[in-house]
């Protein structure tokens, strides 16, 4: 009991999860924390300065790299792509090939 007792005094600053939880104690902010909340601040309103007045308007930055990747280069690959389902899944297939394991020889007799 006594060192139960003893423990318990000289670690109940170094309870572990002490800031978690219903009793939890508050931490009071630094200076540290106060200037890298403000640095945050400050890196939040650079970013949203940049996306208010980007450095291309809408119609410039429209269909900048049509150059790079031609309309028809895509156009061909989309048609291959659909060429090969429908060669691989719409097939034609007619009655007579649906039952020709039914056919071994033409003779009746």
């Amino acid at each position: 009991m006594r060192l139960g007792l003893a423990l318990l005094t000289i670690h109940i600053n170094k309870i572990p999860y002490r800031f978690r939880g219903k009793y939890r104690r508050v931490k009071k902010p630094s200076m540290h924390d106060l200037f890298k909340m403000k640095k945050n601040f400050e890196r939040e309103e650079q970013n949203m300065l940049i996306l208010r007045h980007p450095y291309l308007t809408l119609e410039q930055s429209h269909g900048y790299m049509k150059d790079m990747y031609p309309e028809s280069r895509k156009q061909n690959f989309l048609e291959k792509v659909r060429a090969e389902n429908r060669q691989r899944f719409q097939k034609e297939i007619t009655i007579t090939e649906r039952l020709c394991h039914m056919r071994v020889t033409e003779a009746w007799d």
